[in-house]
């Protein structure tokens, strides 16, 4: 059986490892090119735990975790050059928030959806990827950005991130951050509904197979 998660932790693990590059290349003024490829690590989390069970999706996402800390260990040796200055392409807080913010919304994902996979077939992955997905926001960003875990970083100076700013360019005056993490918060939400069409096709299809096997 350990054979049929192979391509579930090589899905995630090509999931994590593009949304680290992409992360890098912004999408227009609020968001990164990465907030688009991340949220198919729930994808993959959910078919693996509607297939196979919460055990083998807990090993998907120890495998997308796994391959998250090398990501942020190599980036956090990556130096690149700004006007003037250099700065490392991952930053220990980063790194922090990332690996925090990853395992804690992946493994709430699988309990949700193991909860809940007795339901309609939407539910669990709905309510699964809505809770985890917000849950991932609110952590990377608070933690990667927020004045208050400097104590995590001194050196890194997160300033710039906490410069005050419409929210998203026309609602209250907020730190920059969190305009950065409602506008992923946005992305992530609409995916997860959109996800919706590949979850219930790939099931369907997985489930077929089974009964003519």
């Amino acid at each position: 059986m350990t054979r049929s998660y192979l391509p579930g932790i090589l899905a995630m693990a090509a999931t994590v490892l593009a949304s680290n590059i992409l992360v890098q290349f912004l999408f227009g003024q609020w968001l990164t090119w990465g907030a688009f490829t991340y949220p198919i690590a729930f994808l993959v989390t959910d078919l693996m735990n509607r297939l196979y069970g919460a055990q083998a999706a807990r090993k998907v996402v120890l495998a997308g975790f796994v391959t998250g800390v090398i990501c942020s260990l190599i980036g956090t040796q990556v130096i690149l050059q700004g006007d003037g200055y250099s700065y490392p392409a991952v930053t220990l807080r980063v790194a922090i928030a990332s690996g925090a913010a990853f395992l804690a919304a992946q493994l709430m994902d699988v309990a949700i959806f193991d909860k809940l996979r007795g339901g309609a077939w939407w539910r669990a992955p709905l309510a699964s990827t809505l809770v985890g997905s917000s849950l991932d926001t609110a952590i990377f960003f608070s933690v990667a950005f927020s004045g208050a875990f400097t104590f995590l970083e001194p050196g890194n100076d997160v300033s710039w991130a906490n410069e005050t700013l419409p929210l998203l360019g026309m609602g209250p005056i907020v730190p920059l951050w969190v305009s950065l993490g409602l506008a992923d918060w946005l992305v992530k939400l609409s995916l997860a509904l959109l996800a919706l069409v590949p979850f219930r096709m790939i099931v369907s299809k997985a489930v077929a197979a089974r009964s003519l096997a």
